[in-house]
């Protein structure tokens, strides 16, 4: 069972989400927030699998609730969704970087917000490539300046190659035929980045590409 914690500061939000979530047969909601404060209590608490964060509310905005979650030893099970009203919000990228698993659009299709809790779960993409990599792209050009060796020393030539191609947004599968390996192969490859990397999961091994000058912006088409 998919434990599910919503924090968001507008009711009818919650109360959308979890008839949506509770009907679910895999997934469960176990406690709603109505700001970062009671959240970050809340995941302390519960333990949830996924925290459902809205990125603005009272008290404490769900950028910084998702820092104190993410940089908390004893609750780095718990993954983090961040909920926006735009797509392109101007702090979803921070919010990845600062350890979040991804975002959702508040409006998003159902079955979209089901998949997503499901994906994130399993340590998949959130969302297409298409548009993971548009938002990180827009935003990785206005971040910090590039990190460089520093980071790419650690990996070796094919896990800086697997590394590119996560950047890009190529699914497993996807990289596993670019590569010319089985998908097992390319999981085990990104799995391996990760570790050395010290990311928390494919999101922010997305980040580290860009900011590693591994990938730049300008490539996507």
């Amino acid at each position: 069972m998919i434990r599910v914690l919503l924090a968001d500061d507008q009711s009818l939000v919650r109360a959308g989400f979890r008839a949506l979530l509770d009907a679910q047969p895999d997934i469960e909601v176990t406690g709603e927030a109505a700001d970062g404060e009671e959240a970050l209590h809340k995941v302390r608490e519960l333990r949830p699998d996924v925290v459902l964060m809205d990125i603005r509310m009272p008290r404490l905005d769900g950028l910084a609730a998702t820092r104190r979650v993410t940089g908390e030893p004893e609750l780095a099970d718990v993954k983090v969704v961040m909920l926006t009203t735009f797509e392109l919000d101007e702090y979803v990228f921070e919010a990845i970087r600062s350890g979040a698993s991804g975002f959702l659009v508040k409006d998003t299709e159902p079955d979209e917000l089901v998949r997503a809790v499901r994906a994130v779960v399993a340590g998949d993409a959130l969302l297409s490539p298409g548009v993971t990599r548009r938002l990180i792209a827009e935003f990785a050009a206005r971040s910090r300046e590039p990190a460089g060796a520093d980071v790419l020393a650690r990996l070796t030539e094919r896990e800086r190659e697997v590394m590119a191609l996560v950047g890009l947004g190529l699914s497993n599968e996807e990289i596993a035929r670019r590569l010319v390996v089985s998908p097992l192969t390319a999981k085990t490859h990104v799995s391996r980045t990760m570790v050395k990397l010290g990311a928390r999961d494919r999101a922010q091994l997305v980040v580290l590409a860009y900011e590693s000058g591994l990938v730049r912006p300008g490539w996507l088409g």
